[in-house]
């Protein structure tokens, strides 16, 4: 069973942290997963074994934390991350975004709100609401977003995503790529050929924006954006291993 926190915010935030040396790891997944997806409980697993804090949870609107999913905005989901690591963490983390996280993980070190010591990003996916989803929408879709409040995008996952005005407009306060990111730490971003979400192209603009002397892309040919294939998995450990030693 998960535990339970209460945000800054009022919103009811579901996690499980596990104890250990650090600096801890704290994964963060991405749009509409949870905190019960194959790379997060494979690095809970590898950290307990590494004995090693570690840290998993769910945004609000995903999973066992309670909220509406289309009441979520990338700066909320931010505020939760924020709000769980403050909470329940001690000392330099590192951080492993996934997609989404990603793109929360590069705010949060962009507004200092995290002590972090790595990043370790798959297939990260920052400012995908502007480059991704608006981008490619229609004029008609656009319309139809902006009067009706939200559009149904077809997904390669399952259902579709519900993507809200509210998303779109607050990505837009929320981007990191429109000028030089600042991570001193050591960083290692990965990212699959493959990949049907996020382009390779998307992995090579964030490798230009950032802005450090330890940051490393490594593309990871056929590898698709779950990036969860034993092989894949593997070169995730040997991320944080690579950042843990350099930290």
């Amino acid at each position: 069973m998960p535990s339970y926190l209460e945000s800054p915010q009022g919103r009811r935030l579901a996690y499980h942290r596990s104890e250990g040396a650090g600096p801890g790891v704290v994964f963060l997944g991405g749009y509409m997963s949870d905190m019960s997806g194959t790379k997060a409980t494979h690095l809970e697993a590898w950290a307990k074994a590494q004995g090693r804090a570690f840290l998993r949870f769910d945004y609000s609107g995903h999973g066992q934390s309670e909220g509406a999913f289309t009441e979520g905005t990338i700066g909320r989901w931010a505020e939760d991350a924020a709000a769980v690591i403050a909470a329940v963490t001690e000392g330099p983390q590192i951080l492993v975004g996934s997609s989404m996280g990603g793109w929360i993980s590069l705010l949060l070190l962009r507004r200092q709100l995290v002590d972090c010591a790595g990043l370790v990003t798959i297939a990260a996916a920052p400012d995908f609401t502007e480059d991704g989803f608006w981008e490619s929408f229609s004029n008609a879709a656009r319309e139809e977003l902006m009067s009706h409040g939200v559009l149904h995008v077809p997904s390669d996952y399952g259902s579709p995503y519900p993507v809200t005005r509210g998303l779109i407009e607050d990505g837009r306060r929320n981007l990191v790529l429109r000028e030089q990111l600042a991570l001193p730490m050591p960083v290692r971003f990965l990212q699959g050929t493959a990949d049907r979400e996020v382009e390779v192209s998307r992995a090579t603009m964030l490798l230009s924006h950032a802005q450090g002397d330890d940051i490393r892309l490594t593309l990871v040919k056929g590898a698709d954006h779950s990036f969860s294939t034993p092989a894949c998995l593997a070169l995730v450990e040997q991320a944080i291993g690579e950042v843990l030693g350099h930290a």
